[in-house]
């Protein structure tokens, strides 16, 4: 076992107090220390821990769940800051199980997403979850784009995806009988699913298994232990101090860290390098009407652009039966900010000061213009939905606006592979 854990280690070049040795997300012993495989039973103390994991949505829900069913002697906590499990990125989502088509061949991602989407499949048979594999149509409107859809297409092959098509208009009426298009691919693999219920299924398999998770628990210090507490022991078999806002402290061996938005100030907080710094983006989706839901049968996706970072608005069914229409992308004043006017001062002087932000702003002017310009206008964003179906109208759109969160270090389609990668450890 221990030689599979310091497989990870190393990322980390320094950390607080001189405790050295580390694993790609957090700290535990040096490289070559043994690791003590259930010391003092499954737990020494209500406090302490073999390996405590901070973040409670479905990253680190998954990695709870990996470590303790490949190694049950362990005794294995989850720190969550708020009072329910995920609810952050996990429950603020498009919920699309993607297929892998838009990864480089070969790449860690693709391997992961083909797999992942094979396993979240077999998962949610396995515990009664409901899913629907609707299938996706990457539609291109203009004849310039066939050449980047036609590339994509190649690239989905090489990737393993299954059932890939490449179809023309006459096919895309009979997937999609209101959409317009020169030609398409057809990825019948793609599916919707609730990630915020797979993420409680697996935070249920964890604790059924016999790990603990503390909720409430905002994680403020992470420092190696100074000295062991009177006639005990934990100080020196439990090395790490976790301890929150409240002035309460959890011990561990190892800590492993999937804190989404505050990942950077949490590696900071444990001794690591906080770069990548995060900058959060809000996307803003818009629900057809109920009465105007017949429009829409799967997903339907653009013909996404490699010069800029995101995929473009879409139409995204619902496990509820909505359907969602976007997302933009635009820069959110606060981490964890739904709303347009949440604003944390902290985080906009962070984005400021410390991120790439004025790099990312240079390098995607005139797509960050034209994606502010689609969030003030609601009849800009309608008038690129009808370059895929045409009836729709600004009078289809339900006032309600929704909103995800995810980084401009990566969004929340690259954390599924990842994910499944870890459940699949």
């Amino acid at each position: 076992m221990a030689p599979a854990l310091r497989y990870l280690g190393g990322a980390c070049a320094r950390a607080r107090g001189g405790f050295s040795g580390a694993l790609a997300w957090g700290w535990g012993p040096a490289p070559g220390a043994p690791w003590p495989l259930g010391r003092g039973g499954r737990r020494a103390s209500t406090s302490s821990f073999d390996v405590v994991i901070v973040g409670g949505g479905i990253v680190g829900l998954a990695s709870a769940r990996a470590l303790i069913l490949r190694h049950p002697a362990l005794s294995i906590g989850v720190l969550e800051k708020e009072k329910d499990l995920a609810v952050h990125q996990t429950g603020h989502n498009s919920g699309v199980i993607h297929s892998g088509i838009y990864y480089k061949p070969e790449s860690l991602k693709a391997r992961l997403c083909v797999q992942g989407a094979a396993l979240i499949y077999e998962y949610c048979n396995q515990k009664g979850i409901s899913y629907k594999q609707c299938g996706k149509l990457i539609v291109a409107v203009e004849q310039e784009e066939i050449p980047r859809l036609q590339a994509l297409y190649e690239r989905g092959l090489q990737n393993g995806v299954q059932g890939l098509r490449l179809i023309q208009p006459e096919d895309i009426k009979k997937k999609e009988p209101y959409c317009r298009g020169l030609m398409a691919i057809d990825c019948p693999y793609t599916g919707i699913v609730d990630y915020r219920q797979v993420a409680l299924s697996f935070a249920q398999d964890f604790q059924e298994a016999g790990g603990s998770v503390l909720t409430n628990f905002e994680v403020k210090e992470i420092e190696k232990a100074k000295e062991s507490p009177s006639r005990s022991k934990d100080g020196v078999t439990y090395p790490i101090v976790i301890r929150n806002t409240k002035g309460e402290e959890v011990r561990c061996q190892y800590v492993v860290t999937c804190a989404g938005l505050y990942s950077d100030r949490i590696s900071e907080l444990s001794g690591c390098n906080p770069d990548p710094r995060i900058v959060p983006f809000r996307g803003d989706y818009l629900v057809l009407k109920p009465e105007k839901r017949y429009l829409v049968k799967g997903n339907i996706y653009p013909v996404p652009d490699s010069r800029f970072p995101f995929l473009g608005v879409h139409f995204t069914p619902r496990m509820d039966g909505s359907i969602w229409l976007g997302p933009n992308a635009v820069l959110a004043l606060k981490r964890e900010g739904y709303r347009p006017f949440d604003f944390s001062a902290r985080d906009v002087m962070d984005v400021i000061i410390k991120s790439g932000l004025i790099k990312l702003v240079f390098q995607n002017f005139s797509y960050g213009v034209n994606e502010m310009y689609k969030a003030l206008f609601l009849s800009a964003t309608v008038k690129h939905l009808q370059k895929f179906i045409p009836e729709i109208t600004v009078s289809d759109i339900h006032s309600t606006l929704l909103s995800s969160l995810c980084s401009a270090c990566g969004g929340l389609a690259a954390l599924w592979p990842l994910v499944l990668g870890l459940a699949h450890l």
